[in-house]
């Protein structure tokens, strides 16, 4: 179906966090963040704003990363769902959510909030993980997050470059044989970063587009896919996991996505 739940993943790392403050002057406060490295984060969380810790967690401290939604295909999804959560009332997408009453937890509002994110459009269509940093700390959602986002525990696995690897390609002479489009036999352009079956053995290669549009067949109302079979091999394949491979060999430094974990509106109170 797609690599295993534990596996490393290749491509980039985007995700958007739940801290926990454990401090008893502040207990039960929360805050929602933006990362490309959790561990890396949530030290510097606790570190200050010297360290490079938001203005609104700086000093209240210790916080814990409890949960973790990872899978986005871009900072710039990942920050958008950041931005929603921190504001539902503010978000078009999630006017239908109640606003938190007195009685309700901070931390139990944060995650209904969530559970209705992950049901609502666009969110609903993206290949997410919904994951446990402390399982103590678990509650289930309700409603539930829909069949194809796992839920899963522990630490993220480690990405894992592969600059240039195309799935089931051994040699280039293989790679030459397959310049063109499975499906619409056009040229493939370099720069369109053509989506290739992971299954090996299979040397499907197609465009983005085209593959989309196979993939939609049985959903015609849709403009994301979820998932399809490869036309060429047959096997199940998770539109998540071609996009992820799509992007191995796109090179961006982490470095340049630092200052996008600060959301801006901490800026602002500095």
């Amino acid at each position: 179906m797609g690599p295993a739940e534990g596996a490393a993943r290749p491509g980039r790392f985007f995700g958007v966090y739940l801290l926990y403050c454990l401090n008893p002057r502040h207990r039960g406060r929360v805050y929602v963040g933006f990362t490309v490295n959790p561990a890396r984060r949530v030290q510097q969380h606790n570190g200050g704003r010297k360290k490079g810790g938001a203005w609104r967690t700086s000093g209240r401290g210790p916080w814990e990363m409890v949960l973790i939604v990872h899978g986005f295909p871009s900072a710039v999804a990942a920050l958008r769902f950041e931005w929603a959560w921190q504001h539902p009332h503010a978000s078009r997408r999630l006017s239908h959510v109640g606003r938190r009453a007195r009685s309700e937890a901070v931390f139990a509002f944060h995650l209904r909030v969530l559970a209705h994110m992950l049901r609502a459009p666009p969110w609903v269509r993206l290949p997410l993980t919904l994951r446990w940093l402390r399982q103590d700390f678990q509650q289930d959602l309700s409603p539930p997050p829909p069949p194809h986002m796992p839920l899963a525990f522990g630490p993220p696995p480690p990405c894992v470059p592969r600059r240039g690897a195309v799935p089931g390609a051994d040699s280039k002479s293989e790679l030459d044989t397959e310049a063109c489009c499975a499906l619409c036999a056009n040229t493939l352009q370099d720069e369109e970063g053509p989506l290739c079956c992971p299954h090996p053995g299979c040397l499907l290669r197609a465009h983005v587009i085209c593959l989309a549009e196979e993939f939609l067949r049985e959903e015609p109302g849709q403009l994301l896919p979820l998932e399809g079979q490869c036309p060429r091999c047959r096997n199940s394949l998770l539109w998540g996991d071609l996009v992820w491979l799509s992007r191995t060999g796109m090179e961006e430094d982490e470095e340049d996505w630092e200052l996008e974990e600060e959301h801006w509106t901490d800026m602002l109170e500095s």
